[in-house]
């Protein structure tokens, strides 16, 4: 019976076939065509982004000998996880995990809690120069930090506000060594890839229908209770991701790190420096000047690296849920 049928579906098919003049067919085929292309095209992505993450994680399992080995390509001759135990002694992981994760988390908060606000303002109310304003918005996303950078660093080595700290103290504030210039950064949403969040922020905003907030009105709701009890809950996709992007960003940060935060260990500034830590740890040892070898300084990179984006992607597989509905459900919306 089975065979009948499948007999009977071949049959209908060049049939069918036959009727269109074979243009069937020729659908058939360019559909399996597209199909292998795309599962080629998407596979050849996938490995270009995994193949550099694979051949860290290989590398740092390394010993020297296998670094130097030409038999050796992918797979360890000798296991080693010493490497790992050396990165945690020259980053002080432990303590620098803490530091990163405090600096990380609260700045999130605070720029996420404050973008929320400017977002929803940008998306609801109107008020004079609304336009030039989100252009400055967007301008803030465009030009890259370094171009402040001296006059950022001027603005926090010479604090002063409104010339009245130095009016009455006779002195400037040197606020540079400190976490206080990004939090203040991030509260006058001048954090890094502030602009950007107010953006996603705002356009998610605007897709909300305005009936709902006409109907907390019509309840008694005021405007804050409005966009804390209505907006709010429904923003919690887009919310959820401008948190994740704000602790990644600020989990990898280098540039306002070492401006701000060079009397604080962090994994990202700890890292950027692990190959001159390694080069005084061995002459340490060894009581020797010894050069580091390009191999072995890169192999404990690449270990160092790992163990930074390690806290990363635990975080990720904890939040990939809304992370992905947020990207689904958030629309862009001019």
């Amino acid at each position: 019976m089975t065979n009948k049928v499948k007999v009977h579906k071949y049959s209908n098919f060049w049939e069918r076939n036959r009727k269109s003049n074979g243009y069937l067919l020729q659908k058939t085929i360019m559909g399996y065509a597209v199909t292998i292309c795309r599962f080629i095209l998407l596979f050849g992505m996938c490995f270009l982004i995994l193949q550099p993450l694979l051949t860290k994680i290989s590398v740092s399992f390394m010993t020297q000998d296998d670094l130097y080995n030409p038999v050796v390509i992918t797979i360890p001759e000798n296991f080693t996880t010493e490497n790992y135990i050396l990165c945690n002694e020259l980053l002080t992981y432990t303590k620098t995990l803490v530091n990163s994760i405090i600096i990380s988390l609260t700045i999130a908060i605070v720029q996420i809690t404050v973008t929320t606000l400017v977002g929803y303002g940008f998306a609801r109310f109107n008020f004079p120069l609304k336009k030039f304003w989100f252009a400055c918005v967007m301008l803030v996303v465009l030009i890259p930090p370094q171009t402040i950078a001296s006059s950022l660093h001027l603005s926090f080595r010479f604090f002063d506000i409104l010339g009245i700290i130095k009016l009455v103290t006779g002195n400037t504030i040197n606020l540079r060594g400190s976490v206080i210039p990004y939090f203040l950064m991030s509260l006058g949403c001048m954090g890094l890839k502030n602009g950007l969040y107010i953006y996603m922020i705002r356009q998610f905003f605007r897709n909300i229908p305005k009936e709902l907030e006409e109907a907390a009105y019509v309840d008694g709701c005021g405007t804050l209770m409005t966009f804390i009890r209505i907006m709010l809950p429904d923003a919690k996709p887009i919310l959820t991701s401008c948190f994740l992007f704000s602790f990644v960003w600020q989990w990898t940060d280098g540039f306002y790190s070492k401006m701000f935060l060079g009397n604080i260990k962090l994994l990202s500034t700890s890292l950027a420096r692990l190959t001159d830590t390694l080069g005084a740890y061995l002459m340490r040892i060894t009581g020797i000047q010894t050069s580091v070898s390009v191999a072995y300084s890169n192999c404990i990179l690449s270990t160092g690296t790992l163990m930074m984006i390690m806290p990363l992607i635990v975080l990720y597989l904890f939040a990939q849920k809304g992370f992905v509905e947020s990207l689904s459900s958030s629309g862009i919306k001019m």
